[in-house]
């Protein structure tokens, strides 16, 4: 990595790799465990992938409970989103506290979003694809979500209108989403 840059949020990171440019394009480490190591809670087990089509699609706020609880490595392989982490850990010294970040194909940015953090993102182009390495499985039953636009959070997503999932439009606000992590420490 280039630079890893600790966020306002304890134990999230904003990683900018070292890109190598020359006449056929260019190539760069998306993923080095020994970089990572201190930082990255486990071991990565599941790559995911979304395709959003228009700009203005939201999707989140997410995250699993429990066991399942995952901590995230996410970047941007086509087009430009803002993405946005909220620290849930009860007795964090950033609880409840959110920050944003622009990832894009074009400058490379990657975030590593610790377990107990709420997560999503807004497109701001079309046709986003969106990658999400994560350390533990998806779990159908430990999955939960918070409305985007909780007023406790007063995240500003640049959008008016978003388009949603009908299932994130029916995210309940955090005090009522039975979301329970505790702080246990900063790692480094």
């Amino acid at each position: 990595m280039k630079e890893i840059i600790k966020t306002p949020l304890e134990g999230a990171y904003l990683l900018i790799p070292e890109v190598h440019y020359d006449l056929r394009g260019y190539f760069y480490e998306s993923f080095s465990a020994r970089e990572l190591k201190g930082i990255v809670e486990g071991d990565f087990v599941q790559d995911n992938q979304s395709l959003s089509k228009d700009p203005g699609v939201l999707r989140g706020l997410h995250l699993q409970m429990g066991e399942h609880s995952q901590g995230k490595l996410v970047r941007v392989l086509r087009g430009k989103v803002l993405d946005v982490i909220v620290d849930v850990r009860k007795g964090s010294p950033s609880y409840l506290k959110w920050a944003s970040f622009e990832l894009s194909e074009e400058n490379f940015h990657m975030l590593y979003v610790p377990r107990g953090f709420l997560h999503g993102f807004v497109t701001l182009t079309p046709d986003v694809i969106f990658s999400y390495k994560v350390d533990r499985y998806y779990d159908k039953g430990s999955e939960r979500g918070v409305n985007y636009a909780d007023p406790l959070f007063h995240i500003d997503w640049g959008v008016k209108n978003p388009i949603l999932s009908e299932k994130d439009a029916r995210n309940p606000f955090y005090k009522d989403s039975g979301i329970e992590f505790i702080y246990q420490g900063s790692k480094q």
